[in-house]
């Protein structure tokens, strides 16, 4: 039985993160996760690319409604704000991707 009291001992080839293995050491053990991490970074890059395009579509829509003095203020401030939520998850990705590592 697995203790989840002592995960070292039940992973004594894995590193551990909580309760669950990251990373097998064992020869042929680990080989589906790294193909999983390579796909999931390039799902995270392209939704990055995407996500960064629409940033910028917005940025000009928001640029040209701010240009015209007759435009709906209350559309803008949706906008901006869909702007903001864009750019928190493009930084969650990001970090993701390159996580931040104190020397």
């Amino acid at each position: 039985m697995i203790s989840l009291i002592e995960p070292a001992r039940a992973f004594a080839c894995c590193q551990i993160t909580g309760n669950r293995p990251k990373r097998c050491n064992r020869p042929g053990g680990g080989g589906r996760a790294k193909r999983m991490e390579r796909r999931d970074e390039r799902e995270l890059r392209e939704e990055l690319v995407n996500l960064r395009s629409e940033h910028r579509k917005l940025d000009c829509e928001i640029v040209a409604l701010e240009g015209n003095p007759s435009a709906d203020q209350l559309l803008v401030k949706r906008l901006k704000k869909k702007k903001l939520v864009l750019k928190d998850r493009i930084t969650q990705i990001e970090d993701k991707l390159l996580p931040d590592i104190i020397a």
